[in-house]
């Protein structure tokens, strides 16, 4: 059975809004920051450790455009890995082995979770990560916190309906204080 991890780059105010990307008040925020050799390895395990990708839309573009053109270890496990994404409006996915999901988020993850042994890495995707979040469907929760508050952006934790509780698995200092946590659902 396939577990839900999130995977998000994050400011200590909890910003995770383009962490890496230009569109942004504060553009490539995290790229201030070194993450050493070994926060950049913990980054790269992650990726390879996972059985399949999940996306919201807008990430999926982005990977979309950005990987396929990209060689090496990464680059090989991103194209070749299953990828869904969620979205309505998505119907002809460019990217090689990408299926999208258009119906019901719960009924949708659940049964991806019954086909993909292992984990299914959800990195960024704010809104997915927040549809997912509402309908306790997270298994574990990967933050690599970076030592700034930006007091501006969209941020991954919202007002939910119910309270979920998590215990700490891991917790590892990187670079420059970069700190990686990974939770795991209670249940």
């Amino acid at each position: 059975m396939g577990r839900i991890v999130l995977t998000h780059f994050i400011s200590l105010d909890g910003v995770v809004e383009a962490p890496g990307g230009e569109d942004f008040k504060y553009p490539n925020w995290t790229f201030e920051f070194d993450r050493g050799d070994a926060g950049e390895r913990y980054k790269v395990d992650e990726a390879l450790g996972s059985a399949a990708l999940l996306l919201g839309r807008e990430t999926y573009e982005g990977f979309a455009s950005a990987w396929p053109e990209e060689d090496g270890e990464l680059a090989d496990k991103y194209n070749g890995m299953p990828k869904y994404v969620v979205s309505t409006t998505l119907t002809e996915p460019g990217w090689n082995n990408t299926t999208v999901l258009s119906g019901d988020l719960a009924a949708e993850v659940s049964q991806l979770r019954k086909t993909v042994e292992g984990d299914i890495s959800v990195p960024g995707s704010i809104r997915l990560a927040q549809g997912l979040l509402e309908q306790d469907l997270v298994d574990e929760i990967h933050l690599m916190t970076f030592p700034v508050i930006l007091g501006h952006g969209r941020r991954l934790w919202t007002e939910m309906a119910d309270r979920t509780t998590w215990r700490l698995g891991e917790a590892r200092t990187f670079g420059d204080g970069v700190l990686v946590t990974v939770l795991e659902r209670a249940r």
